[in-house]
């Protein structure tokens, strides 16, 4: 990735600290991390390893307690909660692991939620839901509600929701996490097309092979970045062990 392009994300030498017991922890300690405009990053960790909190400060869903972190060229590390609350709505798609649909909603119902927050009128946010349904194959599912879907295509419903307001960034939470092993393959096939097609993606996970098949892969242990790693790979390549 060219140096002249200006990042998405930067964040630099950035710590968090929290208290439990009586102890003070330091769930990140000195994070630095760069992604730009195309990027597709995973960052892997086991439990406790500080990967949750990462992905918490990068969605603007908490505040790091020391250091800089800049989103779309906008420093939000010392904003506000009804500021941080407009940027993840206008800035960040988030996909999560328990997909997070309203079973009383249909599927454009759904989608259309951030937009009604976002304050897009009614015919445009439900044209904008509509295109989204259709980009992730689900043209003919709008209006059925999350029960009548598969676990695929609720996830799928998941995407299109975080795609809707066109975010300059999708954060995925463990997206196949809730998922058997051929549906979260379509699934991270289905997260890669839309890398491809330009869409900037950083995954949070716990699984090496999941990981592997982002193009950047960073490790995180005790709240600390390690070296990246290579990525790209495809789940059948991660079988034969590629």
């Amino acid at each position: 990735m060219a140096n002249s392009v200006e990042p998405l994300i930067q964040i630099t030498n950035l710590s968090k600290q929290y208290r439990m017991g009586g102890e003070l922890v330091k769930a990140l300690d000195d994070v630095s991390l760069t992604v730009y405009p195309g990027d597709f990053l995973a960052i892997v960790g086991p439990s406790g390893s500080g990967k949750s909190t990462l992905m918490n400060v990068v969605g603007c869903l908490d505040s790091p307690t020391s250091g800089d972190y800049w989103l779309d060229g906008e420093e939000v590390s010392r904003l506000k909660e009804n500021k941080l609350a407009d940027i993840r709505n206008k800035k960040i798609g988030f996909i999560f692991q328990g997909f997070n649909l309203l079973n009383k909603l249909s599927a454009i119902e759904n989608v259309e939620l951030p937009l009604i927050y976002r304050g897009i009128p009614a015919k445009a946010r439900r044209e904008l839901a509509a295109a989204a349904l259709v980009k992730v194959g689900l043209d003919g599912r709008m209006d059925h509600r999350p029960s009548e879907l598969s676990g695929g295509q609720q996830q799928r419903v998941a995407i299109a929701r975080a795609l809707a307001g066109n975010p300059p960034i999708l954060l995925a939470d463990e997206p196949t996490g809730a998922l058997d092993t051929k549906t979260g393959k379509e699934v991270m096939g289905f997260i890669r097309e839309l890398n491809g097609l330009g869409h900037t993606i950083v995954l949070i996970t716990h699984d090496p092979g999941i990981s592997l098949q982002a193009k950047r892969v960073v490790r995180i242990q005790d709240g600390r970045l390690s070296e990246e790693e290579k990525g790209g790979a495809l789940p059948d390549e991660l079988h034969a062990g590629v």
